[in-house]
């Protein structure tokens, strides 16, 4: 068994008896390498992020969070390029930094040959240009998630810039921009900002206190479609 392979079987190990631990001399007869050996294996998967401690005791040893770990995953080469395809137009989005997240752990516990074919076919895929140009600050993204108020200083379509305090609400995207929807106490109602004319954003302490419907906005309600996770 090579390194790649034993690492991936170490994990699996762990996982199948949390949360008990193994013993680093167990770990090292059922993979038939040195004690030595396991514990440089287990010190790289804590150094890749895998959440793996030691247990101390004579009835301790290593121990993995099973709520925190996948077990492999069995993409296609061609699924995995997919994800990729499909994440890489998130380029502007409020979720690009997680999307390029979720695909490298994902890509992480693929099956070697698989990661492997999956490369190799990556490597014929070639895209022109970025995605969606307009991309969302992260304090913008930060508060939405925690539903805070924001204080944006704002450039109107004229250039004209505007001080004012908001309360996000939504995103709206489509294939050039992403808008903030969010409550305007300025203009006492609901508007949307285009994430590129925003200057400067501050986050405030107060909590967002109002809720988003697509009949608040101009805009035809069969035209907006909310995002699914199936």
């Amino acid at each position: 068994m090579n390194r790649t392979d034993r690492l991936y079987a170490l994990v699996e190990e762990l996982r199948a008896v949390s949360p008990r631990p193994r013993s680093a001399s167990w770990l090292a007869r059922r993979f038939e390498v040195s004690t030595r050996t396991v514990e440089r294996d287990i010190s790289a998967l804590q150094g890749a992020g895998v959440p793996i401690w030691a247990e101390p005791g004579r009835a301790g040893g290593y121990v993995v969070d099973r709520a925190r770990t996948l077990p492999p995953v069995n993409l296609t080469a061609a699924e995995a390029v997919a994800m990729a395809v499909a994440l890489h137009r998130l380029g502007g989005s409020p979720f690009a930094a997680a999307a390029g997240a979720a695909l490298r752990k994902l890509v992480a516990v693929m099956p070697p040959a698989a990661v492997a074919e999956a490369h190799r076919l990556a490597g014929r895929v070639h895209l022109v240009g970025d995605g969606p140009g307009t991309p969302v600050p992260a304090v913008v993204a930060d508060a939405v998630a925690a539903g805070r108020v924001l204080r944006l200083r704002y450039a109107d379509r004229g250039g004209a810039d505007s001080v004012r305090d908001v309360e996000p609400l939504a995103y709206l995207g489509n294939s050039v921009h992403w808008y903030l929807v969010a409550w305007c106490r300025l203009r006492d109602g609901v508007r949307c900002f285009r994430t590129d004319r925003i200057r400067s954003v501050r986050p405030l302490a107060e909590p967002v206190t109002r809720e988003w419907r697509p009949g608040d906005l101009d805009v035809p309600v069969d035209r907006v479609r909310p995002l699914t996770l199936v």
